[in-house]
């Protein structure tokens, strides 16, 4: 039986991961480890929690003892990592947070896997990354395979360190791998601190819809399940010891996410002037202008193409928050809404 672990498993990506392969693989053990932070909930995963197939271990990915009695009890085949702090303006506050899971948590699977992987060849470490590692374009152009690491905020040099020890191991110790690097991910289940969760949940509640500086910065857009899609597909097939790059080819300035966002509300909901809640507040530190993805080739050589439009992603995003009241009670604790306050109360007024 293989067994396959899902690190960050109870998290946004993480869960759509782990639904697909509880799933599609009734065969495989899976075996989702969190650690359960303020972004990672149960509540992500319930309807595949007690599935005869899975197993939910709460695991912080940093203690590597932990790691080690997990291994001995579930010994992986295939590790899908995700696990990791995530949020660009949280590294602005707490850099160390993300050293500490992005950078040593990632490690201390690397160096398991080295000590029990050896000899295996039948093995698969798959690293999920971001498109951030490569820093910030300006009005033309596109990220590929080639472009080189540039990381510009804690975040994006936390994962870009991940990712090169990543490959150090892969080719010092022969640990097979693949990377991928993907742009901003939108659906269900994505923590309200993220801009489409953010603005639709504040459009729910008719807050005031916070939009840094002129709202110009441009993002590379692709609907979550599209990009769980191509996960699950290089690691099938991808080759090992490479790196892909997922996208939709779908760059919005995140005003136009946002001013659409009101739009459609409005449209399904029957609320009219939503646009008067976008608050323009001052902008974070060092903000990349702009990301953009040209999609590895190779991933559309294999069958793969983005099914979901930006469009059609977004109105089932809203219609999924507006349907789920309880999920977004659930997860907004007090330590989020201490964050809120720390991060946007003087940008507010």
């Amino acid at each position: 039986m293989l067994t396959i672990w899902v690190t960050g498993g109870a998290g946004f990506i993480g869960s759509h991961l782990v639904r697909h392969l509880v799933r599609q693989k009734p065969d495989c053990r899976i075996i989702t480890i969190d650690a359960l932070t303020y972004a990672g909930h149960l509540a992500n995963i319930a309807d595949v929690l007690h599935a005869s197939n899975h197993v939910f271990l709460k695991t912080n990915i940093a203690d590597a003892s932990a790691l080690r009695e997990v291994w001995d009890s579930y010994p992986p085949d295939w590790i899908f990592h995700l696990a990791a702090e995530s949020h660009v303006d949280r590294s602005i506050l707490s850099p160390l947070d993300f050293v500490y899971t992005n950078v040593v948590g990632s490690v201390n699977l690397l160096e398991i896997a080295r000590q029990r992987w050896k000899g295996h060849s039948d093995v698969l470490f798959y690293q999920v990354s971001t498109d951030e590692v490569y820093g910030s374009l300006g009005e033309t152009g596109f990220f590929t395979e080639s472009t080189p690491y540039n990381p510009r905020s804690p975040y994006s040099a936390s994962k870009a360190a991940a990712d090169h020890f990543v490959r150090a191991y892969g080719h010092t110790y022969g640990i097979p791998y693949i990377i991928s690097n993907c742009g901003n991910n939108y659906g269900p289940y994505q923590f309200p601190e993220k801009l489409i969760p953010l603005t639709i949940t504040h459009l729910i509640e008719r807050k005031p819809i916070p939009v840094y500086g002129e709202g110009k910065n441009v993002r590379d857009w692709i609907y979550v399940e599209d990009h769980v899609r191509a996960i699950l597909l290089l690691a099938e097939r991808g080759k090992r010891g490479h790196t892909y790059l997922i996208g939709a080819r779908n760059t919005r300035p995140n005003i136009e996410v946002v001013a659409y966002l009101c739009d459609l509300y409005d449209e399904i909901t029957n609320t009219q002037n939503s646009r008067s809640l976008i608050t323009y507040v001052k902008d974070r530190p060092g903000h990349d202008f702009r990301y953009a993805i040209e999609p590895s080739s190779h991933l559309f050589a294999l069958g793969w193409a983005p099914k979901v439009s930006f469009e059609e992603g977004l109105r089932e995003t809203l219609l999924w928050y507006l349907s789920h009241p309880e999920w977004i009670e659930a997860v907004r604790s007090e330590e989020y809404t201490q964050y809120y306050i720390q991060q946007y109360k003087e940008r507010l007024g």
